[in-house]
C-alpha cells in the first residue's frame, strides 16, 4: 500500500472514531500533498510524499519555537500533537548516535579541517543517513562541533 493510500485510509478511520484531532491533521496533510501533485502535475512517488511530510514537520517545529518564545504553550502543545501524528508516516529517526557516528564518517571521508568544509560534510553526512529522518539543525550541529574540536 502506497504511502497516500495510507493516509487516505487512517484519514477515514480518523473520520469514523471521530479523532477530531488526528482528523485535522491528516486533512492538512491530504491538502499540502494534493497542492503538490497539482504542482508537479502528475502522482507523488512516495518518496516525495515523505520529503512533503518531512518539510511539514519542520514547519510544525518552527512554529513550536515561535509559539514558545510568545509564551503561547496552548498552541505549541497543538503543533506538537500534529507532529506526533505526521511522524506516525515518516521513516524511524536518527538517533543523536547514528548522526554522530555518519559525521565522523562524512568528515574523515572528506578530509575535512575547517568550518569552511561544513558544505561538503554536511551532504555526505546526509547521505549516509539516508533512508531516516534526520533534523538537519542536529546534522549541522555535530558538523559544527566536529569541525571545532
Amino acid at each position: 500500500m502506497s504511502l497516500e493510500a495510507q493516509i487516505k485510509n487512517d484519514l477515514t478511520d480518523a473520520m469514523k472514531t471521530k479523532d477530531a484531532d488526528r482528523l485535522s491533521t491528516l486533512r492538512m496533510v491530504k491538502a499540502n500533498l494534493m497542492n503538490r501533485r497539482i504542482e508537479k502535475g502528475s502522482d507523488l512517488t512516495d518518496d516525495e510524499i515523505t520529503k512533503a511530510l518531512q518539510s511539514l514537520v519542520k514547519q510544525r517545529r518552527d512554529s513550536i519555537e515561535q509559539y514558545e518564545k510568545a509564551g503561547r504553550t496552548e498552541l505549541a502543545q497543538k503543533e506538537a500533537l500534529e507532529i506526533s501524528h505526521i511522524e506516525a508516516y515518516l521513516p524511524q529517526a536518527a538517533t543523536a548516535e547514528e548522526i554522530e557516528q555518519a559525521v565522523a564518517a562524512a568528515v574523515s571521508e572528506t578530509g575535512a579541517s575547517s568550518v569552511k568544509d561544513m558544505g561538503s560534510v554536511m551532504k555526505a553526512a546526509l547521505a549516509k543517513l539516508q533512508g531516516k529522518t534526520a533534523d538537519g539543525k542536529m546534522v549541522s550541529e555535530a558538523v559544527k562541533a566536529k569541525l571545532h574540536s
